[in-house]
């Protein structure tokens, strides 16, 4: 069974009234962030970002599944010596929209390059915001655990009586406290921190991110031949990352450049079913 991929070129905005109701699984994306990338995107201001995004994100609402997963990669910026506030209200705003603001990941950026401000040191990390539509959303936890290690031999050292007996947690994150049931496993779950390297250049994009990024929320929130949307497609890290997983894919990128590029790449894997709209 081949996998189907959709590429649209145009703004996303009207390509999204393209795309059917509630049929897409999981959506990660990474639009412009405020006032960056002028020159590619035109760059909007931290006053007006809100009021741009609602609109997409009511699109993305409407195309999602009530079982999927939205993953916005996105970070604030300093305005005149202090940090904008454009994030924590364009989370406000989503909510009333009807999102559901479920999770939030950290992406820790291994190989930061430090850098000098008189007030500030270099930011080393960005958000991923998870959102749902509702509570019930689909998520395969087992597909990205980590090795063990020898964390909880460790820990076991220097286990106190308490941790011994306690077995349940109020929160349902089920060992609980009682680190003695960890042992003789070899995985374990991750943490909400995702250590990668960036990959600034890559593909001639100026903000490609690394594949194994989207890659593991795609392990983590669907199945294969499930339909994964990047709608700020770029470089097409998305796309590739669900292709090579065996996900049916969606990009929609406005800058023609970008899209001739994923184009061209994609089809020269010949197992891949390729729908270009443009």
């Amino acid at each position: 069974m081949d996998v189907n991929t959709e590429l649209f070129l145009g703004d996303n905005r009207y390509e999204l009234t393209r795309i059917a109701d509630a049929s897409v699984d999981l959506i990660v994306t990474s639009p412009p962030y405020a006032d960056q990338r002028k020159e590619t995107y035109g760059g909007v201001s931290p006053d007006t970002y809100v009021a741009w995004f609602l609109p997409i994100s009511q699109e993305l609402l409407r195309v999602l599944k009530p079982t999927g997963t939205f993953i916005l990669n996105i970070k604030e910026r300093v305005v005149n010596g202090e940090r904008s506030t454009y994030v924590m209200e364009l989370i406000i705003e989503m909510r009333k929209q009807g999102w559901l603001w479920t999770e939030e990941f950290i992406w820790h950026k291994k190989n930061c390059y430090p850098g000098k401000w008189p007030n500030r040191f270099r930011d080393a990390w960005e958000r991923l915001l998870q959102f749902n539509k509702t509570k019930q959303f689909s998520m395969y936890q087992e597909s990205v655990m980590v090795p063990m290690g020898g964390w909880a031999k460790n820990r076991l050292q220097n286990l106190s009586e308490t941790d011994k007996i306690r077995d349940t947690s109020k929160a349902g994150s089920g060992f609980g406290k009682n680190i003695s049931n960890w042992i003789g496993r070899d995985m374990a779950y991750p943490t909400n921190v995702l250590h990668l390297a960036t990959e600034c250049g890559n593909k001639n994009h100026s903000a490609a991110f690394p594949e194994e990024l989207p890659a593991w929320f795609i392990k983590l929130f669907t199945k294969e031949y499930d339909t994964v949307m990047d709608p700020f497609m770029g470089s097409g890290t998305t796309i590739y990352a669900a292709n090579k997983l065996k996900r049916n894919s969606i990009g929609i990128e406005i800058v023609s450049d970008y899209f001739y590029a994923v184009k061209k790449e994609i089809t020269v894997e010949p197992e891949y079913e390729i729908a270009i709209n443009q």
